[in-house]
């Protein structure tokens, strides 16, 4: 079976979870947020960059969100989400414009600062964004139509499924396309691609702002789902979070971001439930494990054992 039927199951399969148990929506909702994030995350770490700070996209795309709500009362769920993945989008292109000059643990580290920046200023500018209280984001009509919040949950889980296949589907489209091919070319030898013609600035500029893009995604949405938006949402933790998703699932294929996220969200609610004191170490033996046995995350494990029954036949 192929991956991407395999990823159309599992959204199907993921739906009728969330109508079955509805009080599981927001945390299903939640965990595809993580898992769009996590998408973003991969496409740098296909070039060898890793980023300790691309949260900070959905931080930005979440205060916009509330801004957007709180001077339009009467603006749509949609819009509220577009509005929040452009304007977050076009910053994502501006840092990047400074920050794929550099490599290796110089580009992580000043995304990380970047977004440390951002968080410190959200938390003391009290009087616009309510500081560490965060600001609230009332729920909006969506397409028009307002709704319960069963309803609207049931409309934004749909919805985030809908958005979470079309940017898996464009993930594999890019990294197959030339420009994802001379990213993954950075990483093995970047001196030979400026032989070629090719701008290595230019093209990791490129899948730098898709990567926000993604991650912009997951925040606007996220604001919605949780109703709240604080600058926790751009926090140094919540992006090492990501980058565990992003090692634990692999990059080879859209998919491993989404198995990733369900898995790290399933050991986290269940250790957090029953191990409430050491739920932490139960993630870094999970991360440990899934390192040693496959390194190119449980995707790239299942893709190398495909092509191994294949040259075997």
């Amino acid at each position: 079976m192929k991956f991407g039927l395999i990823s159309f199951v599992l959204a199907c399969v993921v739906l009728a979870l969330g109508l079955m148990f509805p009080w599981s929506k927001t945390i299903v909702i939640l965990g595809l947020c993580y898992g769009l994030a996590s998408l973003g995350v991969a496409l740098p770490a296909r070039s060898g960059q890793v980023s300790f700070g691309h949260a900070m996209f959905a931080c930005v795309a979440a205060y916009a969100v509330a801004f957007v709500a709180k001077a339009f009362p009467a603006a749509d769920g949609l819009v509220l989400i577009l509005a929040g993945t452009v304007i977050s989008t076009l910053f994502a292109a501006l840092t990047g414009l400074f920050i794929v000059r550099y490599r290796g643990i110089f580009f992580g580290m000043l995304n990380l600062a970047v977004s440390m920046v951002i968080v410190a200023l959200l938390g003391k500018l009290y009087s616009l964004t309510g500081g560490t209280d965060g600001m609230r984001v009332d729920r909006p009509a969506f397409l028009g139509f307002v709704t319960e919040r069963n309803e609207f949950e049931t409309i934004l889980l749909v919805f985030t499924l809908a958005m979470s296949l079309l940017a898996g589907w464009f993930y594999q489209r890019f990294i197959k396309s030339g420009s994802g091919e001379a990213l993954l070319g950075l990483k093995s030898n970047e001196t030979r691609l400026e032989y070629l013609g090719l701008s290595a600035h230019r093209v990791l500029w490129v899948g730098y702002v898709i990567s926000g893009l993604f991650v912009s995604l997951s925040g606007a949405i996220f604001a919605l789902a949780q109703g709240l938006v604080t600058p926790d949402i751009g926090s140094w933790t919540r992006s090492g979070e990501l980058v565990f998703i992003t090692i634990l699932g692999g990059v080879s294929h859209s998919l491993g971001a989404f198995v990733g996220a369900a898995i790290f969200e399933a050991v986290k609610l269940t250790a957090s439930a029953y191990m409430a004191g050491v739920w932490q170490l139960l993630l870094g033996f999970t991360l440990l494990v899934v390192i040693v046995v496959a390194p190119d995350g449980i995707i790239g494990a299942l893709e190398k054992r495909k092509e191994k029954k294949g040259a075997q036949v």
